[in-house]
């Protein structure tokens, strides 16, 4: 075929294949079935320049004469290969929406096949798989993914963060040059931008053309936005690997993580609304109703008793819990974070009888229970690590990393330790009825090293294994991806789990953000939301219940708090959140997310519209004061313009000394059009810094 267009929910790739280079000519909206004529995909040749015609390659090279990042970077020994001149040797149609592209160098000896693919729901997927056909080794120095935005882009948005305040937007105006990001965690990383985004000046949640991608890994890698003199900017990611990882033998093939890309001329929210369709209809994706989660740490820390445990459980069935989990300290040894990772049994110092008391406990009233572990990470005070000290991960030599957190990695790469790990939590899994693992990672792995050589690739395919060995064997058991929080959160992971956890924070203020950056390619039900304690132990505020239960409402709703301790109408609060989030779920896990362009930074309006626009849920919130009086109107977006809805404020209902009402009158109830409240909107009522209401509407 001399091109290839693929078609998506209102974008398309288009590609020419007439010439021995793939070149992009077009990414962005859809432009027809017809493939536009070839000699439209070349540029002129600049002055002082090779004297060839500019194309946008697929796979960019040095030797087609790219003066910017190449797509392959390697060599042979001694040099020899290192600007290889990959050319097309084939192409085909993979089913309705896919292809693969052949490039190969045969002097250089290496074969590269690109599969593309762009699904219904407009979500293009793209890797490449390389192979050595030559004789001798070829290390590969770096395999990027690589794709030109469209005409109008000036504008880069991506995310940064620490532990407790991850996923932070961050923005600038693309110039010449490369805007790079790199993560050495061994993991994904505080730090981690879950998509880099590129677009038309001035882009918002609904307005824009927006072209975005993430790098569906969980180690090391690369993402970038570059930008030469001669052509569009491009977007730009792969693994980054420490010298020597990655060596190829002869016959030998590397394949990249996937990058997953979307176009959106409606702002941000079209690329959530394509990655949140995608992974809603991805085999495996969570399809029962998520369940109310009560997690033991912030209650009770290490401090493990069973009559309080007990009694803690009680309540939390009196509340409306689903699913109940104990979190660190059960296991040999572990009284504090200093001993016993690696451990993994059952202290009968703590738990003379076992688990068995409390899961009995649990499930008698109707909950699941879940567990923590940490099974890629090792204290060096365990007896695992007294009788292998050698399974640490590290440079070699009988070097040991420095500690983070009291912790070194286990080498999973080690395929004893593996399956020591593997044994040990099967046979917790066996031997007990646990529903649900809280799976933590909590420290970076900044010398990752197996037999003296770089491991870091190893390892996260090591742990990828043991998630998936683990999930064949016990195919009922839920995961959730925690890593310090929000250090592990990425497609890759997602594979494999079942929900993330986006922060150790539960400080509702901090969460708004992190939510609504965690979620604006991970759909709400993927992400864990819980409700804190009155004071945030991680930053010290403290906030109303009715603030931090409508920040957890948009999630997988959950408590992180010893509710034992709260009566009365503070009780019946929490009991109302946990009944509206039940009641709404099914809309906050299948509708549309929308986000409003409010000018006062000091609101946020977050809502999910169902599919078929016949109800609505939203949360307007404010997060600092305002230089105005008056929030004023609200526009609702993503409503039917033509149907009627009655609005209702549904939470809280109880008095609340924070939100002044004055004479709103519709909070006990109007109708409008749903253009009406689109164009013109609500007047919302005068809030306090952090607080805010939950609105619902329903066609009438």
């Amino acid at each position: 075929m001399s091109s290839l267009v693929l078609r998506g929910h209102g974008s398309a790739l288009v590609i020419d294949l007439s010439n021995s280079i793939p070149t992009v000519v077009h990414w962005g909206a859809d432009l027809g079935p017809d493939a536009p004529d070839s000699t439209l995909s070349t540029f002129p040749v600049p002055h002082s320049n090779n004297d060839l015609p500019q194309r946008q390659e697929l796979v960019p090279q040095s030797s087609s004469g790219w003066r910017g990042r190449p797509a392959l970077e390697g060599h042979r020994p001694g040099g020899a290969a290192f600007s290889p001149r990959l050319r097309t040797t084939g192409s085909r149609k993979v089913g309705e929406s896919g292809a693969e592209l052949t490039l190969e160098d045969a002097a250089a000896g290496l074969r590269l096949v690109v599969e593309l693919s762009l699904t219904g729901e407009g979500m293009l997927r793209l890797r490449s798989v390389l192979t050595n056909i030559g004789e001798s080794d070829y290390s590969v120095d770096a395999l990027r993914s690589v794709l030109p935005v469209g005409t109008g882009a000036a504008e880069i948005l991506d995310l940064t963060g620490r532990w407790i305040r991850e996923q932070h937007p961050q923005r600038q105006r693309i110039r010449q040059g490369t805007w790079l990001r790199e993560y050495r965690h061994g993991r994904t990383g505080h730090d981690s931008s879950l998509f880099t985004a590129v677009g038309t000046p001035g882009f918002t949640n609904r307005t824009g053309r927006v072209w975005a991608t993430h790098f569906g890994y969980s180690g090391n890698r690369e993402t970038y936005v570059e930008k030469t003199a001669t052509g569009p900017a491009l977007l730009g990611s792969g693994e980054l690997f420490a010298p020597g990882e990655l060596v190829l033998g002869a016959g030998k093939s590397y394949t990249t993580p996937w990058t997953y890309a979307a176009f959106s001329s409606t702002g941000l929210d079209g690329i959530t609304a394509t990655f949140h369709a995608w992974m809603r209809g991805r085999d495996g994706h969570p399809t029962s109703p998520r369940p109310v989660v009560l997690n033991t740490w912030e209650a009770v820390y290490f401090d493990h008793r069973l009559d309080q445990l007990v009694e803690l459980a009680e309540r939390a069935k009196q509340i409306g819990v689903e699913r109940f989990v104990l979190d660190d300290g059960w296991f040999m040894h572990r009284r504090n974070d200093l001993a016993g990772l690696g451990d993994w049994e059952v202290d009968p110092a703590v738990w003379p009888n076992g688990l068995a008391p409390l899961i009995d406990a649990v499930t008698s009233r109707g909950m699941q229970f879940g567990l923590w572990v940490e099974p890629e990470m090792v204290n060096e005070d365990s007896d695992v690590i007294r009788a292998h000290p050698d399974w640490i991960s590290g440079p070699g030599d009988g070097v040991i990393p420095a500690e983070w957190r009291h912790q070194q990695v286990l080498d999973l790469v080690n395929p004893d330790a593996w399956k020591y790990i593997y044994d040990r939590i099967d046979a917790l899994l066996r031997d007990n009825n646990i529903s649900y693992l809280k799976w933590d990672q909590n420290r970076d792995l900044t010398e990752m090293g197996h037999d003296g050589a770089p491991s870091a690739s190893a390892q996260t395919l090591a742990a990828y294994r043991l998630f998936d060995e683990l999930r064949l064997a016990h195919p009922t058991v839920e995961i959730e991806s925690c890593s310090s929080g929000g250090a592990r959160v990425d497609l890759g992971i997602l594979e494999r789990t079942d929900r993330v956890w986006a922060s150790d924070c539960n400080d509702a203020l901090e969460r708004q953000t992190i939510q609504r950056w965690t979620q604006a390619i991970l759909p709400p039900e993927l992400v864990g939301t819980h409700v804190g304690p009155t004071t945030a132990h991680t930053t010290g505020r403290t906030h109303t219940l009715a603030f931090r239960a409508i920040t957890a409402m948009f999630g997988h709703f959950g408590m992180e708090w010893d509710v034992r301790e709260i009566e009365g109408e503070t009780l019946d609060e929490l009991k109302q959140a946990v009944a509206i989030y039940k009641q709404y779920r099914p809309l906050i896990h299948s509708g549309v997310a929308v986000h409003g362009d409010i000018a006062d930074p000091a609101y946020l309006l977050t809502g999910s519209v169902a599919q078929d626009a016949s109800a609505a849920l939203f949360a307007f919130v404010c997060v600092a004061t305002s230089f105005d009086e008056l929030p004023g109107r609200i526009a609702l977006p993503g409503l039917d313009p033509e149907a009627t809805y009655r609005i209702e404020r549904i939470f809280p209902t109880l008095t609340n000394p924070f939100i002044d009402h004055g004479n709103v009158e519709w909070l006990d109830g109007a109708s409008a059009t749903g253009l009406f409240l689109s164009e013109v909107g609500l007047a919302m009522p005068i809030l306090s810094p952090e607080t805010g209401i939950l609105v619902a509407l329903t066609r009438a």
